[in-house]
């Protein structure tokens, strides 16, 4: 009878399945850990009272009213969300983006009625002019009879120095109503400085800059733009926001945010730009965050409905991905989700 044949490779590399085996193995060697610790909920919050309007391009999230903002946050709490991010959708706009630095606005006063309620909670004030300018850019524009009108620049540029302006007295009010990090995210040059100045000369030396330090002009921000009612009016974000083509220049921009006082920096989005977020990762030693953002999210909520994926596993393999990239944090609109998903493990 003739002999079976014996494989003669390498044991050393004919074994790597041994630490596969189990769940429990498996689990014992992972490289990278997702916690509900790494995850930040952003948040929509509207004029208005007892309003609670569902967004149709991002299921499970909807624009709320103040008063109906705090039982969702005090439920994201209760599943151990450590941090939130609000967007604030105001009454009214004007071409300066005013109603960003009312007291008495959505935002502020939502921070107030979070603070009362989940007093341990992380509030991030997203600070950007785009929700509460009439014509959705995130900065003051170059026009004719306005004060800081620049004949010489292109009508619709956004211009640096009156928005930055406009982002000091913003963050101050916002950190008035105990924000704990203003974020900036309308790729303004100058703006992680300015507001440091701002706030450091307002007493506020305490409250945290997360820098949207690499924001790209990506076509994934579809659906927050339904969500938070800020989408352009005319042309795009491209004159200030990043070119997706940029890895080199995506590194120069966190740098500048760093030294200019940056506490976080952030990649936004997250999932196309892991290369950008694990450069950035071998470059710093602060912490990063990553954006998972609304186009991101959507289409796994898509493709989940029609029954061609998993949402549960690709959610939590993506958010993986993000993590082993290295981000600290990460801003999802799974997080709620994301929060069960782990405890059930």
């Amino acid at each position: 009878m003739t002999a079976m044949p014996t494989f003669q490779g390498d044991p050393a590399t004919t074994r790597l399945r041994r630490l596969r085996r189990t769940p429990a193995l498996r689990g014992l060697v992972r490289e990278t850990q997702l916690d509900v610790a790494h995850l930040v909920a952003p948040l929509f919050v509207r004029h208005g009272v007892d309003t609670v309007r569902p967004i149709a391009a991002m299921p499970g999230h909807a624009q709320r009213s103040v008063d109906r903002l705090i039982p969702e946050v005090e439920a994201l709490a209760a599943v151990g969300i450590p941090a939130v991010l609000l967007f604030g959708i105001p009454a009214r706009k004007d071409a300066s983006g005013s109603g960003n630095s009312d007291p008495d606005g959505v935002v502020p006063r939502a921070i107030r009625a979070i603070k009362a309620a989940v007093p341990h909670l992380v509030v991030i004030s997203d600070m950007c002019l785009c929700e509460y300018t009439s014509h959705g850019h995130c900065g003051i524009l170059n026009e004719p009879g306005t004060p800081a009108y620049r004949p010489h620049l292109e009508t619709g540029y956004v211009l640096d120095e009156p928005t930055l302006v406009a982002l000091q007295q913003a963050s101050i009010v916002h950190a008035d109503a105990g924000a704990d990090l203003i974020a900036p995210s309308g790729m303004i040059d100058g703006a992680v400085a300015a507001i440091r100045q701002a706030l450091d000369g307002a007493g506020h030396g305490h409250v945290g800059i997360l820098a949207y330090a690499t924001k790209f002009a990506s076509a994934l921000y579809g659906p927050f733009r339904e969500a938070a009612e800020g989408a352009p009016q005319f042309g795009d974000r491209s004159q200030y926001q990043m070119d997706p083509a940029n890895g080199r220049e995506a590194l120069r921009e966190a740098r500048l945010d760093a030294a200019e006082g940056a506490d976080v920096l952030m990649v936004k989005p997250a999932g196309p730009y892991l290369d950008v977020l694990a450069r950035l990762r071998q470059q710093t030693d602060r912490p990063l965050a990553a954006y998972q953002v609304s186009g991101e999210f959507s289409m796994v909520k898509a493709a989940a409905e029609r029954g061609w994926i998993d949402e549960r596993r690709v959610a939590l393999e993506t958010l993986t991905g993000i993590r082993r990239a290295g981000a600290d944090l990460i801003v999802t609109y799974f997080a709620k989700d994301v929060a069960t998903w782990l405890a059930e493990r």
